[in-house]
């Protein structure tokens, strides 16, 4: 089965269920969990939005054209309290329109540990899987990706708004109370958050009603020793493959993120 690779699809149940996006096929994962997976590099990269190959993958699976024209690659993505749609320079004003001028949450997570974060309403819970939490918490609903993200900026004062990987994939996070953790944070950030609060006004909702949300992962064993594959140095994977969380599968010989390697073309053997 050959294919290009896309990041890992998951559906939420007890636990999350995964596949794995090749191409054309969509292979459940579920049955080569305590099994042996074999995944090969064939040395080749196709752009995500253009399928042109290209030599090297850049901002995880486009080339160096579309990484530099397409919105989705800007900097704001990384940073979205530095959105510029607002002010009439955004690279794709239709696609800003659909993905970062719409309704966004702001939310407490526990993955590698607490952690703010921001997505799109649409994209809950998938955006807690993909970040491998084992708690998430929405906090605020808002109009704008640009908002979330001067809220996001000032909770991060205080609180973590990235994830160690190394920590997430070495097991899961002690239990942690969100919503007092909420509470808390709420009240170190009044004064910024106020003035937000003034700048857009009845367009941040407060969720103080919301519940935490829960997710446990199929992982017979977490890995003692991280050792990471690189398709670019080595086109093997194998092992037996011991998890699934976030977007790494957990084979007992290594660790690999999936959508790290997005766009690559891989064959997926039988062994």
């Amino acid at each position: 089965m050959l294919g290009t690779l896309r990041k890992l699809r998951s559906e939420r149940g007890e636990p999350i269920s995964y596949s794995l996006p090749l191409g054309d096929f969509s292979v459940p994962l579920a049955p080569f969990i305590g099994n042996t997976l074999h995944l090969r590099y064939q040395g080749s990269i196709y752009c995500l939005a253009c399928n042109r190959k290209t030599s090297k993958s850049y901002n995880q699976g486009y080339c160096f054209v579309c990484c530099r024209k397409l919105a989705a690659c800007d900097m704001c993505i990384l940073k979205p309290e530095t959105c510029h749609y607002h002010l009439g320079t955004c690279r794709e004003p239709a696609w800003g329109e659909t993905h970062c001028m719409t309704s966004h949450i702001v939310y407490l997570a526990n993955s590698s540990g607490l952690k703010v974060g921001i997505t799109r309403e649409t994209q809950l819970p998938t955006r807690w899987i993909d970040q491998g939490a084992t708690q998430a918490l929405p906090i605020f609903r808002v109009a704008t990706r640009y908002q979330s993200g001067l809220i996001e900026k000032a909770l991060a004062q205080y609180i973590a708004d990235k994830t160690n990987w190394q920590a997430l994939i070495k097991g899961d996070s002690t239990p942690v109370d969100l919503q007092a953790e909420r509470d808390v944070l709420l009240n170190k950030c009044q004064a910024e958050l106020e003035e937000i609060y003034q700048r857009f006004p009845s367009q941040i909702d407060l969720l103080p009603d919301a519940i935490v949300e829960s997710f446990r992962y199929p992982v017979l064993q977490y890995p003692t020793k991280i050792s990471s594959f690189n398709l670019d140095k080595n086109p093997d994977v194998i092992g037996t493959l011991m998890g699934i969380k976030g977007q790494y599968l957990l084979l007992d010989t290594g660790v690999i993120n999936i959508r790290k390697y997005t766009s690559y073309q891989v064959e997926l053997l039988t062994v």
